[in-house]
């Protein structure tokens, strides 16, 4: 069985960084492409990054590009976002996902095949 865990959540001021990791296991991990996902109280979950099998090909939302930036490390099997200029609207539920993929990386939440239980984010202003 996939399991895909999140860590690194935390608070943290506006303007301040983070780093969230998410660590696989029970698959192959060098066969899924990796995405990160946040949902908002009373929003829907909404995409924030993404990155092919390779890591040759990466993806970001318009609102966290320049940001925020995603990695991979397949000797690992874990996947990174690293997340910078924080602002208050960042605070979320980030949810790591993997998509069965060596193709591209997919950019909805119907792409993606299993799903981490999330890691609060909080951003104070």
């Amino acid at each position: 069985q996939v399991q895909l865990i999140e860590s690194g959540g935390g608070l943290v001021q506006a303007g301040g960084s983070l780093r969230l990791s998410c660590a696989v296991s029970g698959g192959t991990f060098r066969s899924y492409a990796m995405g990160w996902f946040r949902q908002a109280p009373g929003k829907e979950r909404e995409f924030v990054a993404s990155i092919s099998w390779n890591g040759g090909s990466l993806y970001y939302a318009d609102s966290v590009k320049g940001r925020f930036t995603i990695s991979r490390d397949n000797s690992k099997d874990t996947v990174f976002l690293q997340m910078d200029s924080l602002k208050s609207e960042d605070t979320a539920v980030y949810y790591c996902a993997a998509e069965i993929s060596t193709v591209a990386a997919g950019m909805t939440v119907r792409e993606y095949d299993y799903w981490g239980q999330g890691t609060q984010v909080t951003v104070s202003s």
